[in-house]
């Protein structure tokens, strides 16, 4: 969801909206920096991102039920985020895979780790690819702030076009609010922010970039969609309480982990796992 706007404009009192829009800025402020600077500090943002969403998908699927199988994915979990805070990202991303391979082995008959694997992959995800793929170049600082200038204005257009326009639901089973006006108002500006970004950090932004962003755009979307089923399907209203106002980290960060994935997929398929951002920006 991107900057919490939905959340801002629904506060019922000045109070709610000012804990809220504190919040925001605060959060937004920190992580920019972490974002910029990069190295170990941006490293121990990502670890911690990792962990925090790892235990608000706990708490929401009920995933410590699973008991013994949880305890290891946590632990592989964890060693997995040590090792890519020294940066041994190979090593971190082989940790989760083998990690994931084990339980889905031991669980194959009784099927009651989904959700523990769920999590491990989707902590992995929101704390491994944002750190690699921002390494410690300016690639890697330009792909994420791509990722950010396609995101962000992707949720605060759906939800004013959509809010303005109306229309057919989205997936209304899913998400009530959400409307195919929103959607495709979200995805237009998503690419004109991500080409106007390109053609500022860049000097231009050809076909790749409108496809890239488009692409990111659509699955920072998905990914919002994708919580919202989650909690839907566990009758929970937010993540967790981390961010006051705000719910928790995962309600903030939803759409940007699924983007943020993608970009290092293509990243990853386009120049390789040591600079996976040079395939976006060749800087």
């Amino acid at each position: 969801m991107g900057l919490g706007l939905r959340r801002l404009l629904a506060a019922p009192t000045w109070t709610d909206l000012r804990s809220r829009l504190i919040s925001a800025v605060v959060l937004g402020l920190l992580v920019l920096a972490l974002t910029m600077i990069g190295g170990w500090p941006f490293r121990v943002l990502c670890v911690a991102t990792g962990v925090i969403v790892f235990e608000e998908w706990s708490r929401m699927t009920r995933a410590k039920l699973a008991g013994p199988i949880f305890r290891f994915a946590r632990r592989a979990l964890y060693l997995s985020l040590i090792a890519f805070l020294f940066g041994f990202y190979l090593a971190a991303v082989a940790i989760v895979f083998g990690g994931a391979a084990f339980i889905a082995f031991v669980d194959r008959g009784e099927r009651k780790a989904d959700w523990v694997l769920g999590g491990l992959f989707y902590a992995a995800v929101a704390s491994l690819t944002p750190g690699m793929l921002r390494g410690d170049d300016a690639a890697g600082l330009t792909a994420l702030g791509l990722i950010i200038a396609v995101v962000w204005p992707t949720d605060i257009f759906a939800y004013f076009t959509g809010r303005s326009i109306g229309g057919p639901k989205l997936m209304p089973r899913v998400s009530p609010k959400k409307t195919i006006s929103g959607a495709l108002g979200g995805l237009v500006a998503g690419v004109v922010f991500g080409v106007l970004f390109a053609e500022w950090v860049a000097g231009s932004a050809g076909l790749f970039i409108v496809v890239l962003a488009a692409l990111l755009s659509i699955f920072g979307q998905a990914g919002d969609l994708y919580e919202s089923w989650i909690k839907r399907r566990f009758g929970v209203k937010d993540s967790g309480r981390l961010i006051p106002g705000h719910g928790g980290l995962m309600d903030r960060i939803d759409g940007l982990i699924i983007a943020t994935a993608i970009a290092w997929l293509v990243g990853l398929l386009l120049a390789g796992f040591d600079h996976p951002a040079r395939g976006i920006f060749p800087l």
